[in-house]
């Protein structure tokens, strides 16, 4: 009897170790696992990433360290360079005014005392004009336009005298016209007594004056007009 009772108890005691480490092993498998799934985690997300990097040139696979801010900032950058060019584009003349062959001047006040005239015919610019401490002056094919220090557009058809030489001009002025250079003329403005009241010089582009109301436009080429 005593013997079948020790058996028993010796038994009951490895089932028990047997549970016990039973237990433990499905414990530590647990913990593996565990530990396996947290660290797929971030793989996971570093391989979700990896296409999108890519796509954005790649910044990833060339070992570059660009992160998705980089490409954003990338993206961002056409922009912000744009900007200035739609405030020009958004810009309105002071006023638009019809010219003597039927085309349009398109004044912009930049400053004071500066001024720019587009000349636009048929939806197109044909030449720009710009005031800069002098008026400005155009020989447009046989149109003569003036733009002043205050702004104002004038313009007339024919009348031009080519230089060098001495003119007789519109409201009494005489015009001495002497070539300087290539495409550099000078002409001194005369007045009633022979004195010099004013001197104009087109040096590769035209030039302009409004002599007391009377506008001259001496072009490049030594072509000289005078309207008032």
């Amino acid at each position: 009897m005593t013997t079948t009772r020790r058996a028993r108890r010796t038994a009951r005691s490895a089932a028990l170790v047997a549970v016990a480490a039973a237990a433990a092993f499905s414990l530590t498998a647990c913990q593996a696992g565990g530990s396996k799934d947290g660290a797929a985690g971030p793989e996971q997300k570093v391989s979700a990433a990896t296409p999108h990097a890519t796509a954005a040139g790649g910044s990833r696979a060339t070992g570059t360290g660009k992160s998705p801010a980089d490409v954003q900032t990338r993206t961002l950058a056409p922009s912000r360079t744009a900007a200035p060019s739609a405030t020009a584009r958004t810009a309105a003349p002071v006023r638009t005014q019809t010219l003597a062959d039927g085309s349009r001047a398109e004044i912009y006040e930049l400053g004071a005392e500066h001024y720019r005239a587009r000349i636009v015919s048929r939806g197109e610019v044909l030449a720009t004009m710009e005031t800069g401490g002098t008026d400005a002056g155009l020989d447009a094919n046989d149109m003569f336009i003036v733009l002043t220090l205050g702004g104002e557009v004038h313009s007339w058809m024919g009348g031009g005298h080519t230089g060098p030489g001495t003119f007789k001009l519109a409201g009494g002025w005489t015009a001495k016209v002497t070539k300087v250079g290539e495409l550099r003329y000078r002409a001194q403005i005369l007045g009633r007594d022979g004195s010099v009241d004013g001197t104009l010089e087109a040096n590769q582009h035209d030039a302009g004056l409004d002599a007391n109301g009377v506008y001259i436009v001496l072009s490049a080429g030594g072509v000289i007009s005078a309207h008032e």
